[in-house]
């Protein structure tokens, strides 16, 4: 869902580019802030925090509101969460320097390995020179170009069906399609697991940051590079989410910490 979210925001703005100039079109991006800004209103607090700062009555109707009626749910996972707050008791928020201490470095190299892998698969590559690309292809305009590459985000998430003339239409629909159902997803909801609650704000400033950079670079180069296959980046990912990433699924947050430093 979030990646479907996110094409379609691109693929809408990529559609809008083609008619309008990039001032307004930059001051488009206002409208979906003022939605979220409104969307937070009916987003409950995350029950850990408030478990945190002391906040008890808001701690278990959080874990009701999320669980529903199973009261059975709401006690266990709020069981888990105290014991797991009280062995962070004497451990301080951690710096961006402490993220380095052996204790942390699994998780880190866990964090910073998935964002560097989503960002030298060549995603932000593609979509940033989608014109060129396409243009190279054979279209005549870059505004069908562009469309085309919208075209190709949204049906490739499930929005609609449509099938392309052109072979590379297909094939960058194939790539963008795996990407948005994996490595573009996927790493974000890890990221929320797979750190202790005392270092996730540095941890998630960490990895942000290599995120980013890895994103800055992939564009930077990716027009001196338009030959390389990022094949080979790919098939590395295959073998460090094997290897390394443990599985989240159904687990809490503290069953995922024990797994992680075992």
């Amino acid at each position: 869902m979030l990646v479907l979210m996110i094409v379609i925001g691109a693929s809408t703005t990529f559609v809008v580019g083609t008619a309008l100039e990039w001032r307004l079109l930059a001051l488009t991006g206002i409208i979906p802030c003022l939605i979220q800004l409104l969307g937070l209103n009916f987003i409950c607090e995350s029950p850990r925090w408030l478990a945190k700062v002391g906040y008890e009555k808001e701690f278990y109707n959080a874990l009701k509101r999320l669980h529903g009626d199973d009261e059975d749910a709401v006690t266990h996972e709020a069981n888990e969460i105290q014991d797991y707050l009280q062995t962070l008791e004497h451990q301080s928020n951690a710096t961006m320097l402490d993220l380095f201490q052996t204790k942390y470095m699994h998780s880190i190299i866990i964090g910073v390995g998935l964002m560097m892998f989503q960002q030298f698969g060549g995603i932000n590559g593609v979509a940033f020179y989608a014109n060129q690309i396409f243009t190279s292809a054979g279209f005549s305009s870059s505004k069908i170009a562009i469309i085309a590459f919208a075209s190709i985000q949204a049906s490739s998430t499930g929005t609609f069906l449509g099938c392309f003339i052109a072979a590379i239409s297909f094939l960058m629909k194939i790539f963008v399609g795996s990407f948005a159902i994996g490595m573009g997803a996927v790493p974000w909801v890890l990221l929320s697991e797979i750190f202790p609650i005392n270092v996730k704000g540095a941890a998630g400033s960490l990895v942000n940051l290599e995120h980013w950079f890895g994103a800055w670079a992939v564009s930077y180069t990716f027009n001196f590079l338009m030959d390389w296959s990022p094949s080979g980046v790919c098939a590395a990912s295959i073998i460090f989410v094997n290897k390394v990433v443990p599985e989240t699924k159904g687990r809490t947050l503290e069953e995922i910490q024990a797994s992680i430093n075992s």
